[in-house]
């Protein structure tokens, strides 16, 4: 089995190479990873102390960046190594600054697992949610490096959990420690014979939480919101904006509107600025205007979203009419804000939860978000209880992080 697994690393390998001549996005993806070694040779020495942290993606490392946080202070001498699976998680943080070196993580061969350990040479390994890559797993357990599963999700349709799974199980034998999200996790992974699993929950929980405690202040924001109801809509995508921006062309009441879309491209920018017929700016093109005359400000940047959300009375998480679903309703959340969403949000256990207490409103067409969105500005009791509802769910799941950090060691021990 392990044999096939190679092979078709081997021959994924291959094809990418190919697929990178007609695709952007997989040319990074291989590019990127060219000089992944030789970085390493120039950034780590044999004589330095490293620890290493793996995410699959900007989201994966958005959750675990408490504990990647905690850990450099906790071990000021260590190098931070960050590793990225996917380029819309290199090519968005490779300049973080929580890290002393970010690259691309090499493909999952014997050789390349090897190679990178033996540069990296961690004292202490942490991999975010998941991604299971068997030739790096069995590296790490063969030199006795302590390795850990942080805000592990674990779900019946993975392989580990089918009759024909045992390859992937016998992987799991690495794990020092799993960290799973929820009871369901543990209960799945216990069944396989783990007892060296808790329940510590989601990290993005802490991270969301720390956001109070920085400077959110955007003056722009503040001069376009002007006091008035502001509603913030999120990371949206066409099909989100679709019905949006009919809703906002419609809307009768004294309200804001701030649009942050999931995509940038100018093509598209462009396509729903059209789509809007109140008065809209982007902020691209913000500079010498009075922003407190506009009706709609569409922000074509990124990397501010999060602070924006700490100016809204009402917030509109995208995602929700695709696949796998709506995105991230923590950082709304934590500011105290009613949250509404569209239809699919079944894969996000925080998105089922505050459906169910009350704190988000899921919608399915424009007749539900009509509703859903007049109900929110006209009443501010509403309004208020949803927030609060939001605000403190965020504030009883925290505690992640200090629950990780007091099971990890950096001594290499047997398992």
């Amino acid at each position: 089995m392990h044999f096939l697994y190679n092979l078709a690393i081997l021959s994924t390998q291959f094809l990418l190479k190919i697929i990178a001549f007609f695709s952007p996005k997989m040319k990074l993806f291989v590019d990127g990873r060219k000089d992944v070694f030789t970085i390493l040779e120039q950034k780590i020495s044999a004589n330095d102390q490293t620890i290493w942290f793996h995410a699959a993606s900007l989201g994966e490392y958005e959750q675990g960046l408490p504990v990647i946080e905690k850990i450099k202070d906790n071990y000021p001498t260590h190098i931070i190594v960050v590793t990225f699976f996917s380029p819309s998680g290199y090519e968005v943080r490779k300049n973080n600054t929580v890290a002393d070196v970010t690259v691309y993580l090499p493909l999952d061969t014997q050789k390349n697992a090897k190679r990178f350990l033996e540069l990296v040479h961690p004292d202490l390994v942490f991999f975010i949610k998941y991604e299971f890559w068997i030739n790096y797993l069995d590296q790490l357990q063969k030199q006795n490096i302590p390795t850990y599963l942080i805000s592990g999700i674990f779900r019946k349709k993975q392989l580990f959990f089918k009759w024909y799974g045992g390859f992937y199980r016998k992987a799991l034998n690495t794990f020092t420690y799993f960290f799973v999200q929820n009871e369901d996790s543990k209960k799945l992974i216990t069944q396989l014979g783990k007892t060296n699993v808790i329940v510590s929950g989601d990290t993005r929980f802490d991270r969301v939480v720390a956001i109070l405690e920085k400077d959110n202040t955007l003056d722009f924001i503040a001069q376009f919101k002007n006091t008035k109801t502001t509603i913030v809509i999120g990371s949206s995508w066409p099909k989100d904006e679709t019905i949006l921006s009919e809703y906002i062309n419609s809307c009768i009441y004294d309200v804001k509107f701030i649009i942050a879309p999931h995509n940038i491209k100018p093509e598209q920018i462009e396509q729903l600025q059209n789509s809007i017929t109140k008065k809209t700016v982007l902020f691209s093109e913000k500079e010498n205007k009075d922003l407190s005359k506009f009706e709609v400000f569409i922000i074509d940047t990124i990397g501010i979203l999060t602070k924006i959300y700490s100016y809204g009375d009402i917030a509109y998480v995208g995602g929700g009419f695709g696949n796998p679903g709506v995105h991230n309703l923590l950082e709304p959340a934590t500011f105290g804000i009613p949250i509404v969403i569209g239809p699919n949000y079944s894969h996000f256990d925080e998105a089922i939860n505050l459906v169910e207490i009350g704190g988000s409103i899921s919608i399915n067409d424009s007749k539900e978000l009509e509703i859903a969105f007049s109900t929110l500005i006209q009443n501010a009791d509403i309004r208020y209880q949803k927030g609060e509802i939001c605000r403190s769910f965020v504030q009883k799941n925290k505690g992640a992080t200090n629950s990780i950090l007091e099971k990890t060691t950096h001594k290499k021990s047997s398992k």
